[in-house]
């Protein structure tokens, strides 16, 4: 038992699946959930995601030792300070962004003294959101990125944030908030706008006759849009620069496809197939 008490703010896919997790691996005794919807609260509940429940963050966080922020990525910042300024010294907050950068910048300097904030980005979204789509497993081998001390917190309380997110099943990657931000802009934003770009250009009259490839594809198109607007907004630079390698990259394919170089198709999309194979399954 690492916790006896935690407090997960935005109780969603994430922090469902936190609350989730967290109860079925004994990693806390006792799981409280705050979000402004009372219904997703009803939901996580009724699940056994949480033991208990509210609305108010001040009633939510009393007690907790460890404090797990799930909100949209454009909400984390001010949540981690209200929730500095309610808790003792001591309490250890992390959250579940999937930027980095933009979210330490704002809080920096306005965290209280004996309060540490230790950002994390648990790869292990879906397309789906709400407590519904949670589960205990959602963690389970997937990467978890963790920021080293970002506010100059003692190395123990990062390594306490990740042995948390191990706890749930996740594998731990110690990485900076520039750093983070800028490999997600490649592995997780620009594909995701990829993904609704061609689903844009696809007429629904095509659907019928679409197949594996084009599902596989655009999944990830059927995220929330207005969680995917704020991450893009809080990572444009990054993302920016992933679009224009991209961009790049299909500009040769372009031209080798214009010059009916055949050879040059196979040297580009064995390159392409060489990265996918590494991933594996």
């Amino acid at each position: 038992m690492l916790f006896e008490q935690i407090t997960i703010v935005g109780v969603g896919l994430i922090g469902g699946s936190v609350g989730l997790a967290a109860k079925a691996r004994g990693v806390a005794a006792r799981v409280v959930g705050v979000d402004r919807d009372p219904s997703a609260l009803a939901i996580a509940r009724r699940l056994g995601a949480l033991d208990s429940c509210c609305t108010g963050l001040a009633e939510g966080v009393a007690g907790s030792g460890l404090v797990v922020v799930c909100t949209p990525v454009d909400r984390v910042a001010e949540v981690v300070v209200a929730v500095a300024a309610l808790v003792p010294p001591g309490t250890l907050l992390t959250d579940a962004g999937s930027t980095k950068a933009a979210i330490v910048a704002a809080v920096r300097g306005r965290l209280p003294v004996g309060v540490d904030y230790v950002p994390a980005h648990p790869l292990a979204g879906s397309e789906k959101s709400g407590p519904e789509h949670g589960s205990a497993e959602l963690f389970v081998n997937r990467a978890t990125a963790v920021v080293m001390s970002p506010f100059g917190a003692d190395w123990g309380r990062t390594l306490a944030v990740g042995r948390f997110w191990e706890a749930l099943g996740s594998r731990v990657v110690l990485m900076n908030a520039e750093e983070h931000d800028r490999v997600l802009g490649f592995t997780s934003h620009m594909p995701h706008a990829v993904a609704s770009a061609v689903a844009g250009v696809t007429h629904s009259d095509w659907l019928r006759v679409t197949a594996g490839g084009f599902r596989d594809v655009t999944r990830i198109a059927a995220g929330d849009p207005k969680l995917w607007a704020a991450i893009f907004e809080a990572n444009k630079g990054c993302v920016l620069s992933a679009l224009s390698a991209f961009t790049n990259q299909l500009e040769q394919f372009r031209a080798l496809l214009t010059a009916g170089d055949r050879a040059g198709l196979e040297r580009w999309l064995t390159e392409g197939k060489q990265v996918r194979d590494a991933l594996g399954t």
